[in-house]
């Protein structure tokens, strides 16, 4: 057999393999992490089975890529001031979810939380409900529907009233909820206020509302909070600013700030299609 004709059943299989993988994938999603901010973020996952683990490093201007299994249901947020061993021991000044690296269950308060459920839609938001730590958006790529940039590109942590500022070394590194601080029915919207006629927006929710209007900020807050998409890749991202284009596709390419972006497996094929092509004309001898 000619040995182009041999690599034209090798490039066959493996555009099998490659297009066989992308059906698979139709209905799954892919989340994207990125770290706009300055210094390093330490994001976390909750289930993390798919996403390294449930926690994981990420320096300024670097990203990761997971595939969401069919049917995510997951929660992702930051942690910042971590110092952990190379065991993955340690902890964090915000975010904390035990002594781990990868974590075992949800973080702790205050966090600014993004949260992700698919069903027949995919559901999205980002909470500020249990405070705030370090801002997140999360930007739906591709998805047909309303697909809103759901989150909080502003710095609560500059805004905060000073009732509710978490501090280390006098420095602002979070801003917790009301609930947390007073702890009342009012702040909390629990007995009386426990239902949407009674748990109206507060002054402080108010505050939040004013820095992060795509931000669920209260325990009702879902007309203007929580968003809806189908077959939408998700790209969420740590401190960036409204001027930034998050993400875009180009020449079949995912092109991110602050990521090399990844190239669809359709892509990869036709390149090596089209090398085959050359080589068969120009008939290459090996």
């Amino acid at each position: 057999m000619a040995p182009y004709l041999v690599l034209l059943h090798i490039v066959l299989f493996l555009g099998s393999f490659l297009l066989s993988d992308v059906k698979l994938s139709e209905s799954a999603s892919i989340f994207t992490i990125i770290n706009h901010c300055k210094e390093t973020v330490w994001p976390a996952v909750f289930p993390g089975d798919n996403f390294k683990g449930g926690g994981f490093t990420l320096r300024p201007g670097q990203s990761m890529i997971f595939t969401a299994p069919i049917g995510f249901q997951v929660r992702i947020w930051g942690r910042t001031g971590c110092d952990f061993d190379k065991n993955g021991n340690g902890s964090c000044q915000t975010g904390d979810c035990g002594p781990f690296l990868k974590c075992p269950g949800t973080g702790k308060d205050p966090v600014s939380l993004a949260e992700f459920t698919q069903a027949s839609l995919d559901f999205y938001d980002v909470s500020l409900v249990d405070g705030f730590n370090v801002p997140i958006s999360v930007t739906p790529i591709n998805g047909k529907g309303n697909c809103s940039v759901a989150g909080c590109n502003g710095d609560l942590r500059q805004h905060c009233p000073s009732e509710l500022a978490l501090k280390n070394n006098e420095k602002v590194i979070a801003c917790r909820s009301a609930c947390d601080v007073f702890n009342t029915d009012k702040y909390c919207c629990r007995g009386n206020y426990g239902n949407l006629t009674t748990c109206q927006p507060t002054f402080y929710s108010k505050k939040f509302k004013e820095v992060c209007p795509a931000a669920y900020t209260y325990a009702y807050d879902d007309p203007t909070s929580i968003f809806t998409c189908s077959g939408a890749n998700y790209v969420i991202a740590f401190c960036s600013s409204r001027n930034q284009s998050l993400c875009t596709y180009h020449d079949n390419k995912l092109v991110c700030d602050g990521s090399n972006g990844v190239r669809s497996s359709i892509s990869n094929l036709w390149m090596i299609i089209l090398g085959l092509t050359l080589m068969a004309n120009l008939k290459i001898d090996f």
